[in-house]
């Protein structure tokens, strides 16, 4: 099976890395990838954003099966262009990635599903924006409708943050606040199977003990030891498959990665928002675990079999990854610092490149991170925090709290 990979960031690498331990997987190309990428794929250009050179890139290449990483790919419309070219593709089409594209279209068809979510509003200016807040109180939970990289979202007890934060975005989602800890559990499907991944938490605050801003992701740890039993059947019966059912319903059947982000609440779990794709950081870990060949499993699932695929298998142990971030992020991040320590298993490479003269340099806010497995959650966390300490970047920054409450049993569900 020959592989086009899109996309070059931390998720995109960790895909790479599973694809490429595929025996099935004969060859792996990757477009536009990243230095670390390029160990295991032949590395092309293309903008992942446009699907004409990226449905002419497949072609090219004779691909088999097309992997799209991000979302803004998917939400343009690279899948439906590679699918005309009667090509393979792990990714949703644009019409059903608008579950990540626009905030007010998944509330509608979770409203429509019955699916369990925070009431909300959506606002178009400052009198309906002074309403909601007005009803739900603080903390002002206030999202941006559209696609944010992550980090369109506020969380504050601060009204004037709020008003500001709903004035910058224009359109936004207003909501209630959910209370209780968040999961993400990532879901493969081909608009009717529907195959669930281990559910992993990850850490959105730059800062240690979920303080500043919200980030793209800070770090993240699978298993959850923590976790109800049944956690993954009632998300599945609750939320996932009424919600395949509404797009099928709808005549845009959802086929790909189903990311439901989750806060696990006094009254049971509740849907955050939904994504259309891989979650980074979440990705880093839960691939570490999956025993499973990555390719045939997306390939089941781009070509609408996956109700025969065989159960998951999934190694003992557990995953943890921490993310380096450069000076500045997520404001404004500095770029163009050597990176030196980098090139080790275990280090996933996110916002890198390199010189002519095989010099690594940071070019992006969240420069790459350090994912490690162990035994337990602590041994995960140990060799994860290892792998960073041994990476030099001048102003870089990452939390030292990763994974530590759960490691300490310090999670709790309310209720």
């Amino acid at each position: 099976m020959r592989v086009l990979l899109v996309g070059g960031g931390g998720r995109e690498h960790a895909l790479a890395l599973g694809l490429a331990g595929d025996p099935a997987v004969e060859a792996l190309v990757a477009a536009p990838g990243n230095p670390g990428i390029a160990a295991v794929a032949q590395l092309r250009e293309v903008t992942p954003t446009d699907p004409a050179a990226v449905a002419a890139l497949a072609v090219e290449v004779t691909a088999d099966l097309v992997v799209i990483g991000p979302e803004a790919p998917l939400v343009a419309g690279v899948a439906d262009a590679v699918r005309a070219k009667g090509i393979a593709v792990f990714g949703p089409s644009a019409e059903a990635a608008r579950l990540e594209g626009s905030k007010t279209f998944a509330k509608d068809v979770m409203t429509a599903a019955g699916v369990p979510t925070a009431r909300a509003y959506t606002c178009e200016d400052a009198a309906a924006v002074a309403r909601a807040l007005d009803e739900f109180g603080a903390p002002y939970v206030v999202k941006d409708d559209g696609l944010a990289a992550g980090k369109g979202v506020v969380v504050t007890d601060d009204r004037a943050a709020a008003e500001r934060h709903a004035a910058e975005c224009g359109r936004v989602v207003i909501e209630e606040y959910l209370s209780g800890p968040e999961v993400s559990l990532f879901v493969v499907t081909d608009g009717e199977a529907a195959v669930p991944l281990l559910p992993a938490q990850d850490f959105k605050r730059v800062g240690d003990g979920d303080t500043g801003p919200n980030t793209g992701g800070m770090g993240a740890y699978a298993p959850l030891p923590w976790a109800p039993p049944n956690l993954v059947d009632d998300v599945m019966r609750d939320v996932v498959h009424p919600t395949l059912a509404e797009l099928r319903r709808r005549g845009t059947p959802f086929a790909g990665l189903l990311y439901v982000g989750l806060a696990i609440t006094s009254s049971g779990p509740r849907v955050i928002e939904f994504n259309a794709r891989f979650g980074d950081p979440e990705t880093q870990v839960v691939l570490a675990l999956l025993e499973t060949p990555l390719g045939g499993l997306l390939h089941a699932a781009a070509t609408g079999t996956l109700g025969a695929h065989p159960p998951l298998r999934w190694r003992d142990g557990a995953a943890v990854t921490v993310v380096v971030a450069a000076d500045g992020y997520p404001a404004g991040p500095r770029t163009g610092d050597v990176i030196t320590g980098a090139d080790r298993a275990g280090i996933i490479h996110a916002g890198t490149r390199r010189d002519a003269d095989g010099t690594l340099r940071s070019a992006g806010g969240r420069v790459l991170c350090g994912t490690a497995t162990g035994p337990d959650l602590a041994a995960a966390r140990d060799a994860a925090y290892a792998l960073v300490r041994d990476v030099e970047l001048a102003g870089a920054h990452h939390r030292t709290d990763i994974a530590a409450a759960a490691v300490d049993g310090r999670i709790t569900i309310p209720g």
